[in-house]
């Protein structure tokens, strides 16, 4: 976007439930950026507080759209992108604030490479702003197995931002977190798969995105910071249950048959370490989680098989991490994104 254009319509979609604190500064924040062609929808997904009791006073120009039942962050934001008028939607949390001039930055990388589907900020954590937050970090990766990592965080290893990943590049997944899409290619896309409810249907899109030879990008000049897990926090099993059904689906389906047959096995015994982990350290609802992510995948072969007819995807995409994150971070004591790649 060249000096004197007229800055595109960008559509942010915020999925909201509950927490009416974190709302109002998201909404504070976001009246502070300097983009000045802005849309902003929150979608209410049948929250059971007041929280969005003060937006039509404190910000009449919101746009709030309300749900008679929660259908989760994949379904919110597909709501929301119905109401939306921008060429760009930007997906984002309720619980995150801004550097005024984020969108800017993501808006211009957009406009620079049509061939570019979508790319997110750097991604801080809120309460320790000198670190990468766990949700997206400087952009995010996935192994072969369909586990997934981000510059700046591996599993639990959470690295202090020194500008080492401060380079806008190619990346494979773009956080739920704050990322900036096209809407063309959203809608073309059906959006979010909302079977997938929350939790890595952002690194499903955007596998679809790259299967369709678009590329996803990260734009560290963009800085968000995130509170992370406020609407379901890391305790929860449901959390636990979530991540470890929808990776199994993506590894079930977005694969070609030959390959998914080939890495499945390894992914289960992978998973069967993880139970036998939980169990040592007293988490049983997680362990019982994990087994719950299986008879899931069991009892819905339909929707399996349908999920793998509508993608067809006959190639094995170059930049997926053809190692195993699981056998680098915790055999080989490979803790940081820079010793791996």
């Amino acid at each position: 976007m060249s000096e004197g254009d007229t800055p595109p319509l960008v559509s942010v979609i915020i999925p909201h439930y509950g927490g009416k604190k974190i709302l109002n500064e998201c909404l504070d924040s976001l009246d502070n950026t300097d983009h000045s062609k802005l849309e902003i929808i929150v979608v209410d997904n049948c929250s059971t507080d007041n929280s969005i009791n003060t937006i039509d006073n404190k910000f009449p120009h919101v746009k709030l759209i309300q749900s008679e039942y929660n259908r989760g962050f994949a379904g919110g934001c597909n709501f929301g992108s119905q109401h939306a008028k921008g060429a760009y939607l930007l997906i984002l949390n309720n619980d995150t604030i801004h550097e005024n001039d984020w969108i800017t930055h993501l808006v211009q990388i957009m406009e620079s490479n049509k061939n570019i589907s979508a790319v997110q900020p750097k991604i801080m954590n809120y309460k320790k702003r000198d670190y990468f937050d766990y949700s997206g970090g400087s952009g995010g990766y996935l192994d072969k197995y369909c586990f997934p990592f981000t510059r700046g965080r591996i599993f639990n290893t959470i690295e202090k931002d020194e500008g080492q990943y401060n380079d806008s590049c190619k990346i494979f997944w773009a956080s739920g977190t704050a990322f900036l899409t096209r809407k063309n290619i959203f809608k073309q896309l059906g959006g979010f798969d909302e079977t997938l409810f929350a939790h890595m249907e952002e690194i499903d899109y955007h596998w679809k995105c790259q299967l369709l030879g678009y590329e996803v990008w990260v734009e560290p000049k963009s800085v968000v910071y995130h509170h992370g897990a406020i609407t379901l926090p890391v305790s929860s099993p449901y959390k636990t249950y979530l991540n470890y059904r929808n990776s199994l689906i993506l590894l079930l389906t977005n694969y070609s048959t030959v390959i998914s047959l080939k890495f499945f096995p390894p992914r289960i015994f992978l998973e069967l370490l993880s139970i036998i982990k939980e169990i040592l350290f007293f988490r049983w609802t997680h362990a019982l989680a994990i087994f719950r992510a299986w008879l899931w995948i069991v009892c819905h072969i339909g929707y399996i098989c349908e999920r793998r007819k509508k993608i067809n995807n006959t190639k094995l995409l170059d930049n997926i991490y053809a190692n195993s994150i699981v056998v680098k971070y915790y055999l080989m004591g490979k803790k940081t994104f820079s010793k791996i790649i």
